[in-house]
């Protein structure tokens, strides 16, 4: 059951996430890493570590620490490499050498301190240490606010896919303290602004209307906005994730864009566009699709161009290879977690607010390429 309510005191607004009494709280509000509190009656366990990396590390580390401080018999650190293009296995090893060296056991407890690469490593370390540890997310940027820090979800990249190696499995608790959006670049806070979109396009029509009277004052960070967008977005995946956990058929329909968007990522090179990026030139291609199937109309995908084009988002795809350019799309699109046999299937809106999963034929798709990529 989805449970929304205020907690503690008016500055902090919890979703209450229950799958099948594995509960836990995603806590929302401003400076919540200065509010030690929001830890206390909360079984963590004797040792702590905070995984972060380089660039947050010296933004929110000590803080962090400090509200730990006295929880704990121990608490470490680690500190990582930032960027896409460390999620992989060496820095996966990094986790479990630190774990190791300081003699962790299960009584220990992993805060992701990042964003979505801290978060997804962090947690797939605490979801195959001595087979399970408990983590927290401390999500740090907007698009693992409002996605990747709720679910469950964690993994690593393959060179031949993204997020193709990992597990199922849920933090303790995730803290959403927007305050750390301050120092979030603006390239990395629009791109998190690609999954906030999402929500709207595939469930929520009154948060789509919402975002296009109010995208200003996201991007402006106004903190009423932020409170508001990052909560409405994770009622949305909580009520989607209690539903389908492990993706087996609803929960699909929250990789609206990300078909296309991986294989951008992918093809690219990680890091080259950021996971923001590619999702929202994934999106356009989706709404493409969508509407050349006649599922939606020409003035829905015009709608979605201009609102992702004053997000700061790009709305074409890249150039992946000028000799096949749409054969390179449907190469890398192949290696994707919702294939079947070989056939891509892809997440489409049948009407603004609702979503479907289907195939579509590669003659199609490869027009769909054609028309919303760069030149070649």
């Amino acid at each position: 059951m989805l449970n929304i309510g205020v907690i503690m005191d008016s500055d902090f607004n919890n979703v209450e996430i229950d799958l099948e009494g594995r509960n836990y709280s995603i806590i929302i509000g401003d400076n919540l890493l200065d509010k030690p509190e929001i830890f206390n009656g909360r079984d963590f366990g004797r040792h702590a570590i905070i995984v972060t990396n380089t660039t947050v590390g010296k933004f929110y580390l000590e803080r962090l620490r400090n509200s730990l401080r006295g929880k704990f018999d121990e608490i470490f650190d680690l500190i990582l490499p930032d960027g896409e293009s460390f999620k992989n296995w060496e820095n996966l090893n990094l986790i479990f050498d630190a774990l190791l060296e300081k003699a962790c056991d299960r009584k220990t407890t992993i805060f992701a301190l990042g964003g979505g690469v801290v978060g997804d490593m962090a947690g797939f370390a605490a979801s195959v240490y001595m087979r399970g540890i408990s983590f927290v997310q401390v999500p740090t940027t907007l698009l693992a606010q409002v996605d990747s820090s709720v679910g469950g979800k964690t993994a690593i990249n393959h060179p031949r896919g993204k997020n193709m190696i990992g597990t199922f499995y849920q933090p303790k608790l995730v803290v959403c303290d927007f305050s750390t959006l301050s120092t979030l670049p603006s390239r990395e806070f629009s791109a998190g602004l690609a999954e906030v979109i999402k929500y709207g396009v595939i469930f929520d029509r009154d948060f789509w209307n919402w975002l296009n009277s109010h995208l200003s004052s996201l991007i402006g960070r106004e903190p009423v906005s932020l409170s508001y967008a990052i909560r409405r977005c994770c009622e949305i995946k909580a009520s989607v994730v209690r539903q389908d956990e492990r993706e087996e058929g609803l929960r699909a329909i929250l990789n609206f864009g990300h078909t296309f968007g991986h294989a951008i990522e992918a093809g690219m090179g990680y890091g080259v566009w950021l996971h923001g990026e590619g999702v929202s030139a994934g999106m356009v291609m989706a709404a493409e699709l969508s509407w050349r199937l006649g599922l939606v109309d020409a003035d829905f995908v015009q709608l979605l161009i201009a609102l992702i084009r004053r997000a700061g988002l790009p709305t074409k795809g890249p150039v992946l290879d000028a000799n096949d350019n749409a054969g390179r799309y449907l190469e890398l699109m192949r290696i994707d977690k919702k294939s079947e046999g070989g056939e891509i299937r892809f997440v489409l809106i049948d009407g603004l607010g609702k979503a479907m999963v289907r195939a579509a034929p590669d003659s199609l798709v490869r027009d769909v390429i054609d028309a919303c990529c760069e030149q070649v």
